[in-house]
């Protein structure tokens, strides 16, 4: 199973990137100061950068920069699904109901907020996948009816991403079935309008 994030990685690369930046910094310094430092100096230097690092990885805007800059040089990472995204529940031929959505996708987690004329669902679990050379979410959700007289239902959705050609660019799509503990079943599809965050993509 392909993570986001493969751990033992993350903390070979940490362990490499705090030696090799605080031996950097510990040899400018001398250099710089013109002065001998103990090596308990060094070991004090690691651990800030060590902090540093950590701080980068696990904050959201440090770390879409650096997840960016990564991507310019390989194409094959996870893309970077962060923003607001537009589409429709396809509930039968006859019935598209449309969708907007908010992801909120960093390099721990991924959040999928979807919002309908009817209904809102959120967040319980989601998982990026990589299979077959295809990128794909699985997600678990919980959906709250407008109406307070409507009970509420968990869902499961398996999302194909993809990038396609939309006008002048590509854009990143995402479409996959849908399942529901009302026993109900359908099709979904989105596409990413913008990278924002922060809009309001609520109908009620």
């Amino acid at each position: 199973m392909f993570r986001l994030i493969r751990f033992e990685s993350l903390f070979r690369w940490l362990a490499v990137g705090t030696t090799g930046v605080s031996l950097l910094i510990y040899l400018a310094m001398q250099a710089y100061l013109g002065a001998e430092f103990s090596i308990s100096l060094l070991v004090k230097v690691a651990g800030w950068v060590s902090f540093a690092l950590i701080v980068c990885l696990t904050t959201d805007i440090p770390a879409r920069m650096i997840w960016g800059f990564l991507r310019c040089f390989n194409k094959g990472l996870f893309p970077d699904l962060n923003g607001t995204w537009e589409g429709e529940i396809i509930v039968s031929d006859s019935l598209r109901i449309p969708a907007r959505a908010i992801i909120r996708h960093s390099l721990l987690k991924v959040q999928i907020d979807i919002h309908t004329e009817t209904s809102k669902s959120v967040t319980i679990e989601t998982t990026p996948t990589l299979e077959f050379n295809q990128y794909k979410i699985y997600y678990v959700y919980r959906s709250i009816p407008k109406n307070p007289e409507w009970s509420e239902y968990k869902g499961t959705t398996t999302f194909d991403i993809r990038s396609v050609k939309f006008g002048a660019y590509d854009a990143l799509e995402m479409s996959g079935e849908y399942f529901t503990s009302r026993m109900t079943v359908g099709r979904v599809r989105f596409r990413q309008v913008s990278s924002d965050t922060s809009c309001d993509v609520s109908y009620y």
